[in-house]
C-alpha cells in the first residue's frame, strides 16, 4: 500500500485480512471435526467475500496512485475518482 493511503485505511484493511485468515482457520477445523459440507460451503463463501472486498480496496488503492501520479488533476476528476471508488466499493 502507497504511503498516500491514510493509517485507517490500513488498519481497516489489516483488520479484514485478519478476519478472513480468522473464517479459513474455522472452515480448516470444520473439515476437520467433519462438519456438514453445506456450512463449509457457506462459511467458504463468506471468506471469498472478504478477501473480493479486500481485493476491491487494492484496486481502488491503484486508481488512487494512477491518478495521483497525474501532473494536473482538476477538481472535477477527483470528484469522478471518488465517485468511481464508491461505486467499485459498492457494487464490485
Amino acid at each position: 500500500m502507497s504511503s498516500s493511503q491514510s493509517e485507517k485505511d490500513k488498519r481497516e484493511l489489516v483488520l479484514r485480512l485478519k478476519r478472513a485468515e480468522g473464517q479459513i482457520r474455522g472452515i480448516q477445523h470444520m473439515i476437520e471435526t467433519d462438519v456438514d459440507c453445506e456450512k463449509i460451503a457457506q462459511q467458504m463463501s463468506a471468506c471469498r467475500k472478504a478477501l473480493d472486498r479486500a481485493f476491491h480496496r487494492m484496486i481502488v488503492c491503484v486508481i488512487q496512485q494512477q491518478f495521483a501520479g497525474a501532473k494536473q488533476v482538476d477538481r472535477a476528476a477527483q470528484e469522478q475518482l471518488h465517485r468511481m471508488t464508491e461505486i467499485l466499493a459498492k457494487f464490485a
